[in-house]
């Protein structure tokens, strides 16, 4: 098992409701391949660096999870198929951070 860290970005434009299914989605989906959530953060509404398909913002959430490197192909080609999620990210980290990051600290 291996430790990532992941950042999900997605479209302004859904529903509160439509969030929290596509986080519980995304958990069910990583203890599905055999992974575990080490911790999430909600980094809320943000601004985006640059336009993505004319979006200016996106709601970021932010994931520490341990699975199998081979499983993250699994991942990536299933939140590929959310066309709500507009970008992701996983990098792999020898070891997990504390949280809360910096972003929810305030210490940008």
């Amino acid at each position: 098992m291996n430790n990532f860290e992941t950042t999900i970005l997605i479209s302004p434009d859904i529903s509160k409701n439509n969030l929290d299914t596509i986080n519980s989605n995304f958990e069910k989906l990583i203890s599905d391949e055999g992974g575990t959530i080490i911790g999430k953060e909600d980094w809320g509404l943000r601004n985006l660096a640059y336009k993505i398909n004319t979006l200016k913002k996106a709601f970021y959430f932010y994931f520490q999870i341990n699975i199998d490197s081979q499983k993250i192909e699994i991942l990536k080609k299933n939140i590929s198929q959310n066309e709500d999620i507009i970008r992701y990210l996983f990098i792999k980290v020898e070891s997990h951070d504390e949280l809360p990051s910096k972003i929810i600290k305030g210490d940008e």
